[in-house]
């Protein structure tokens, strides 16, 4: 796996540490943001200067949450890939191959 370089951050009084984190196959990108407290997730988005995300969404730390969330420090926001298969239908596949 490859792994893109993380920006240098201290985190000082006011400001939180993020991590904004991209997977691909076989591949991934993490960026470590310093923001101001309050920021959402659209900020750290558009911090993190990652290519656009057009998958399923976004979580910290495998919670769903929405753009107009706000982080707290130490968060890790993962972008979510877009499912390859409905997951119902996925288990109705293995289902009948057994």
């Amino acid at each position: 796996m490859q792994q893109a370089p993380t920006r240098p951050v201290t985190n000082s009084p006011g400001n939180i540490r993020v991590e904004v984190i991209r997977a691909w196959p076989r591949r991934f990108a993490a960026v470590t943001l310093q923001l101001q407290a309050g920021a959402r997730v659209a900020d750290a988005l558009a911090a993190s200067g990652l290519p656009r995300h057009d998958g399923d969404g976004y979580a910290v730390f495998g919670r769903r949450v929405a753009p107009t969330d706000v982080l707290r420090d130490g968060d890790r926001l993962e972008l979510l890939p877009p499912l390859r298969i409905d997951p119902k239908q996925a288990r109705r596949q293995r289902a009948a191959r057994q």
